[in-house]
């Protein structure tokens, strides 16, 4: 086989291969930057129910954390983003978690770490057994939303105001720093 022909035949499997994956290699997705909106959102619930937005509108500040279940450091954080959701639900804080994985993009050597994947129905089974005490959306199937917020990981924070300008983003606070919400009023 000649050389040109072998690198032909590497391309198209480099193609091939990148097609299957679901992306271009020219397809970037951004991370929200701080001043922008928070993008819309109608996703289910593990509860049963479908969240927008727009049901949040009555807290002073959203936290909006992209997770997962097989991820171990997501997993490390769980009970952190329980006492967060908890510490602040009476100072005006709302917290949601969204799980942005394709449950069939989840790679076998990548369960070695957990007791589940990232399925709805795992889901659901995440988080009754772990307590959650906030509400965990599926955005799996299409990842709109995740493509929207951009999350380079998880567990990715995205902090809004009450406008729902993003006022931080990054991985969750190990203390909750006492600029996210004031005694005096939101941020």
């Amino acid at each position: 086989m000649s050389k040109h022909r072998k690198r032909t035949l590497a391309v198209v499997a480099v193609v091939l291969f990148m097609a299957g994956l679901g992306f271009s290699a020219s397809e970037k997705v951004e991370t929200l930057r701080i001043g922008q909106k928070a993008p819309d959102f109608n996703l289910p619930g593990v509860d049963g129910r479908n969240y927008k937005l727009a049901d949040f509108v009555d807290a002073d500040v959203l936290v909006i954390i992209f997770t997962c279940n097989h991820c171990p450091t997501a997993q490390a954080y769980e009970e952190r983003i329980k006492k967060l959701a908890a510490d602040y639900k009476n100072k005006g804080v709302a917290l949601v978690a969204i799980s942005a994985n394709d449950p069939k993009a989840v790679r076998l050597d990548e369960l070695g770490y957990s007791d589940m994947s990232d399925s709805f129905e795992e889901m659901k089974i995440r988080a009754k057994d772990m307590g959650y005490n906030f509400p965990y959306l599926y955005d799996g199937d299409n990842q709109k939303v995740s493509l929207a917020y951009g999350p380079a990981r998880t567990p990715h924070v995205f902090i809004f105001d009450r406008q729902r300008e993003l006022r931080y983003v990054g991985l969750p606070l190990k203390k909750p720093r006492q600029s996210a919400v004031r005694s005096n009023g939101p941020v």
